[in-house]
């Protein structure tokens, strides 16, 4: 007996031992773990390191740059997006107690050749995270291989080439690049609500495209003919000019050999202005519904009397109290800001666009910033991952979420009438035709 209860009480010391081993060994795993979450390089943030990482060391800035078109004929299309962008960092303040440079507006020039030229000049430096751009499709399809290579991101408020982000049924476009990522509309939507209105609203049936070779133009020109065959119509002539033509009677004449109803030119200026002049003076034409998008969407070629009683496609601009979730300001304050920097009111439509792309692009470096010491570290393969990630979004432009291809905008577009030079504002009002996909 005696022996049983030595033998029961050593028994019971060594699992009493055990308990307390098996206690400890757990106490130490549970501290590991949370000691990890929550240390400073950042356990809890975004991003696998794959793509490297920024580090920015305590006193410096983050670097973000805006790539526009901000010289030239289209200046007017960059230069409100630029603005926006600086105001939108503004709002949007510091991000872990470190401010945000935009640094010195790079131009795009509307081109591929200054779309590369500009993506070179970033890519050199290896602080940037992130750009805001570019305004001009043919640009991106230059700028965007380029930025992707580097692990850096680019969002742009204007591009809405389909080749740059995919067919909306799944198949890439042959622009298309990881790390790309738009808040401006496909131009399949925009081609297909300008068909709908033209076939439907106007009861036109037959129609002409004409494009001036850049992906912008040639993707919703396209997009447009596919859209207004598929309902019944017919697109009796589809043809392009040169961006530097200044007569365009000899292809208004080919136009008119087709006698449409309408023709449908979503071109910049200074083309847009020869054909809306010229184009009533060609024999065959001279009653033929003039119809534009949002690249001549703009002050400079609204205020030319030829451009009176012409139809202009675009992003839906009635932005109302629409709100930034990340700045709080909502849209009315975003454009009193800007009226107040500027003097004057944007000049085109996708400076909502441009405010929402900076916030979102900000929110993704928070998302993916840890600190190491007194230094902030960014993982690159992070901001891509958050915005992969963005789903209902609230922006100035409207509810946003990111497909698996980049196109992340709100997609409903307008038609306006313009009726009169001497008022523009009142035509940018002046909605005939809306389109909700």
């Amino acid at each position: 007996m005696r022996r049983n209860n030595k033998l029961f009480t050593l028994l019971s010391i060594l699992f009493a031992f055990s308990l307390m081993a098996a206690a400890c060994g757990d106490s130490s795993d549970e501290t590991d773990a949370g000691s990890d979450a929550g240390s400073e390089d950042g356990g809890d943030s975004l991003g696998d390191g794959s793509l490297g990482t920024v580090t920015v060391e305590a006193g410096d800035a983050i670097q973000i740059r805006s790539l526009e078109a901000i010289t030239g004929d289209v200046a007017f299309l960059g230069i409100p997006n630029e603005v926006a962008t600086r105001l939108a960092v503004a709002d949007y303040g510091q991000i872990n107690g470190f401010d945000v440079e935009v640094g010195t507006g790079l131009d795009d020039l509307c081109s591929a050749d200054g779309g590369q030229a500009a993506a070179q000049t970033i890519v050199a430096d290896e602080q940037v995270v992130g750009v805001i751009g570019t305004s001009c499709s043919g640009a991106a399809t230059a700028a965007a291989p380029l930025i992707a290579d580097a692990g850096m991101v680019m969002i742009s408020p204007a591009n809405t080439s389909p080749a740059l982000t995919s067919d909306l049924a799944g198949t890439a476009g042959e622009n298309y690049n990881e790390g790309y990522y738009r808040t401006a509309h496909n131009d399949l939507f925009q081609g297909e609500a300008m068909a709908k209105f033209v076939f439907e609203d106007l009861g036109l049936s037959k129609a002409a495209a004409i494009h001036d070779g850049d992906p912008y133009t040639n993707g919703l020109a396209q997009a447009f003919a596919d859209a207004f065959t598929a309902l019944g119509g017919e697109v009796v002539v589809f043809t392009a000019v040169n961006k530097e033509d200044t007569d365009m009677v000899p292809v208004l004449t080919e136009v008119a050999a087709g006698a449409p109803e309408a023709i449908f030119f979503p071109i910049f200026q200074p083309a847009g202005d020869f054909i809306a002049d010229q184009a009533p003076g060609v024999a065959g034409l001279e009653d033929t519904v003039l119809l534009a998008a949002d690249g001549l969407l703009v002050d400079g070629f609204l205020e030319l009397p030829a451009s009176e009683g012409m139809h202009f496609s675009g992003p839906d601009v009635r932005f109302g109290e629409n709100k930034n979730e990340s700045t709080g300001k909502n849209a009315n304050e975003v454009l009193a800001d800007y009226e107040a920097d500027q003097g004057a009111a944007p000049s085109a439509a996708f400076w909502g666009h441009s405010y929402d792309a900076t916030a979102m692009l900000l929110d993704a470096i928070e998302a993916s910033s840890s600190m190491d010491g007194d230094n902030l570290v960014i993982d690159r393969a992070g901001v891509r991952e958050y915005l992969n990630g963005v789903s209902g979004y609230s922006g100035i432009i409207g509810t946003i979420s990111c497909d698996d291809f980049g196109d992340c905008g709100a997609q409903k577009i307008t038609i306006i009438k313009h009726d009169s030079a001497a008022d523009i504002e009142a035509s940018k009002a002046n909605v005939v035709f809306e389109f909700a996909p």
